[in-house]
């Protein structure tokens, strides 16, 4: 997040001015990330940030969804029986 020093406050790309500067104080925003590179929307990696290589839900993960849908499963059954 870029952060104007003398404001003391964050900015977006989108309330800077259109040199870059703050509409404050006039500083100069870098907008730059944590590697280096732009931060923008399109740029953004999120699993990256998070540390996650595997797209895969863990086991345990696949177990609670197929526990719960048996659960809800038998609950229908107890509403009409």
């Amino acid at each position: 997040m870029p952060w104007c020093e003398p404001c003391a406050r964050y900015l977006t790309q989108s309330s800077v001015r259109e040199d870059g500067t703050c509409p404050e104080c006039a500083t100069r925003i870098d907008f730059t990330g944590v590697n280096g590179e732009r931060v923008t929307a399109d740029t953004l990696d999120l699993r990256k940030l998070a540390g996650v290589e595997s797209e895969k839900p863990p086991w345990h993960f696949k177990l609670l969804v197929f526990l719960l849908c048996a659960y809800l499963g038998w609950r229908v059954v107890q509403l009409f029986a």
